[in-house]
């Protein structure tokens, strides 16, 4: 088996680095060839196997796609230490170790601090809706923190992943109510068991610290990054109130001291400054020599990620009676293997009562303490749980034999239904003013009634302009138009239409209410003519249900609109949708699946309308942005009245078959931003050959 493993190594301080080091020793002797593919650091790790190669991350690429592995396997934490592995996992898909379920911190490293604010709030919508956005915009201009523990933003990694290693059962649980269909394989996580002189470990433990340590002084130990869901204050309240009974008691704190959570002021305002040391991070081999040096070990997480911590296994492999919270994870440890801590008003209390039970009576702790090297030698062995990951990499890899993964284009990062915000107003007040404009003919009205839920949200995903800018709506009938100016704020305005180039009128409309609006229209033949417009002209660009009537060259409007659209301006693509519910259900019934598959009957003049000449997928509008050198800033899809069929048989087909639900409104909208020149003017997808 040969295996792309992406994980940081030490000396990044990570738990992860830890599980990785120990992972890949483990499994080197089941493996042909492993390479560790990592950022641009030093690693201290050393491995003695000659069958693992640490490599930089930018030289995966080339070997993924000519086929070199069988398994590419991504570690993913909660921390800036896997941005670059999230970035490539939804590029690459792979198998997922997924130490937490809950990655909102990993997110807000991957657009926050990279200064993608906008990210960030596609990020929200797309994990958890519209009723998310407001706090989200609140914590953007500072007034709130994000929502780091209410929404788990996960959904993106999890839809694009080939499959998914956890540690727990309850984090199995978790990926199950997400509802995405993704292989998900239960290994437990594995931990090493050291022999090591306790005596000596306190020799060195009280050199580290300075204290005169006697040998019937009780330690007890929190391990891990000191942060706030650890209830650290409460251990140290509680560490007071034993420590009056039992003054010979001293507490060490090993791990990075979070930055926004002190607790040096905490420690002095309870006295506590000669019976609590902070050693900071320690290397694995003094985390676990300070570890061993210790009589107790707290454990405590509330609210819970879902992660299984690593300190606590070592805490149980070394025999340490240990306090852990009654959640999650944690009531998969056995009864009687740790002392389970109820979480909410009265944990101070739990916690004070069990440190001095265990004080009161050795015995009892030294009993905890064996029940609990029991169970992680039986389950936690790393022999046994690298030879899991290789059946579980093993079974995927027959999965998809005989079927190529190509790498998707780099669209595929932000592909996914998400709100695309730009006019403030409400859809019904909206829907209220286009149809103001649209009294001029009875067929002109009937249209606008059919469409209207789809012009309503044109107008809600176009960006909002400024008086000094120009926006361009491509098929223009002037429906929607009057709203560029006086919703949008664009100071500009222009129309176009098919028909001879070189022509142009100023065509005007009148609303129910007296506003009247005029603008340009210029007539040109949008896949064949050069546009009417220097270069880098317009802001926005509108190309509304047009898309599907192009015969021959859909690229060639694509470079003209790349060429006419000013660095950083957007372009609005809407179009039918093949892979609607309503497509869905019409083939099953029998059906073609277009929208619109009619030919045009002609009119009495011999004039003929232009048909639908190819309708689209959403994924296709994405690539079509990629190749003409946009950014796709999202796509999503809507139906085109304001009451849309459910179509509930095509539903049951999709959900029966464990298929994906997004993209299946009848319309599409996608928003792109222009990045650069023309990527591919003739994409393979599109074009053959």
């Amino acid at each position: 088996m040969r295996i792309a493993f992406f994980t940081p190594l030490n000396p990044q301080p990570s738990g992860i680095s830890d599980y990785g080091e120990a992972l890949l020793r483990h499994l080197a002797p089941l493996a042909e060839r492993i390479d560790v593919f990592i950022e641009d650091y030093a690693p201290t790790a050393k491995f003695s196997a000659a069958n693992i190669t640490i490599r930089p991350w930018r030289q995966f690429e080339p070997d993924y796609q000519a086929g070199l592995y069988d398994g590419v396997i991504y570690q993913i934490g909660n921390n800036p230490f896997h941005v670059y592995i999230y970035d490539l996992a939804l590029r690459i898909p792979g198998i997922l170790i997924l130490h937490e379920h809950n990655l909102h911190y990993l997110i807000s490293d991957v657009t926050i601090k990279r200064n993608d604010w906008d990210g960030y709030l596609e990020e929200v919508y797309y994990n958890a809706g519209i009723g998310a956005l407001d706090h989200a915009r609140r914590a953007r201009i500072g007034v709130v923190q994000p929502d780091f523990n209410g929404i788990a933003m996960n959904r993106r990694l999890l839809e694009r992943s080939q499959a998914v290693v956890v540690h727990s059962q309850f984090m199995v649980g978790l990926l199950a109510k997400t509802g995405i269909p993704i292989p998900v394989g239960k290994i437990p996580h594995g931990v090493e068991f050291p022999v090591i002189d306790c005596a000596a470990a306190r020799a060195r433990l009280a050199h580290r610290t300075g204290w005169k340590l006697a040998s019937d002084e009780p330690i007890i130990g929190i391990f891990g990054f000191l942060k706030p869901y650890k209830s650290i204050h409460q251990s140290l309240r509680a560490f007071a109130e034993v420590r009056a009974e039992f003054p010979k008691t001293r507490m060490i704190l090993a791990g990075e001291e979070h930055p926004h959570y002190p607790l040096r002021p905490l420690i002095a305002e309870l006295g506590l400054n000669d019976a609590v040391s902070l050693l900071g991070y320690l290397p694995q081999d003094e985390f676990v020599d300070c570890l061993a040096a210790t009589d107790i070990s707290l454990n405590l997480r509330w609210p819970t990620a879902g992660e299984t911590s690593g300190s606590l296994l070592w805490a149980l492999a070394l025999g340490k009676p240990t306090l852990i919270s009654e959640v999650g994870a944690f009531l998969e440890v056995p009864e009687g293997a740790a002392v389970r801590i109820p979480v909410g008003d009265q944990e101070q209390r739990w916690i004070t009562g069990w440190l001095r039970a265990l004080l009161h009576d050795p015995t009892l702790a030294r009993q905890i303490g064996q029940a609990g090297h029991g169970y992680v030698a039986h389950e936690c062995a790393w022999e046994s749980v690298a030879q899991r990951y290789v059946e579980f990499i093993s079974g995927m890899a027959k999965k998809s034999a005989g079927s190529v993964e190509e790498i998707p284009p780099p669209y595929a990062r932000n592909i996914g239904e998400r709100a695309l915000h730009g006019c403030a107003t409400s859809g019904e007040d909206l829907a209220d003013y286009i149809m103001g404009f649209c009294q001029t003919t009875p067929e002109m009205s009937e249209y606008a009634r059919t469409h209207l839920a789809r012009l309503v949200q044109t107008i809600q995903v176009t960006p909002r302009g400024t008086e000094q800018d120009r926006i361009l709506e491509m098929g223009c009938y002037m429906q929607i138009t009057p709203a560029l100016r006086n919703h949008l704020g664009y100071g500009e305005v222009r129309g176009a239409y098919f028909g001879k180039r070189g022509e142009s009128s100023v065509r005007s409309a009148r609303s129910i209410t007296g506003e009247e609006f005029a603008c340009t229209v210029d007539l040109f033949d949008a896949e064949k003519d050069k546009y009417p417009y220097p270069d880098n002209f317009f802001q926005t660009i509108l190309c509304c249900e047009l898309l599907e009537h192009l015969h021959f060259d859909p690229m060639h409007m694509m470079v003209e609109i790349n060429r006419i659209l000013a660095p950083g301006g957007h372009l609005i693509l809407s179009t039918p949708n093949l892979t609607s519910l309503r497509s869905i259900e019409a083939v099953l019934h029998g059906y073609h699946p277009a929208l619109f598959a009619h030919y045009i009957r002609p009119a009495a003049d011999g004039t003929i309308d232009p048909r639908h000449a190819r309708e689209y997928a959403p994924r296709e509008l994405g690539l079509l942005m990629e190749a003409a050198g946009f950014a796709v800033e999202g796509i999503e899809t809507g139906s085109y009245a304001a009451i849309s069929p459910e179509f509930e048989f095509a539903r049951k087909v999709i959900a029966d078959h464990g298929l994906s639900a997004e993209f299946r409104g009848e319309a599409i909208y996608c928003r792109g931003r222009k990045t650069g020149p023309v990527h591919e003017r003739w994409p393979k997808e599109l074009y053959y050959p």
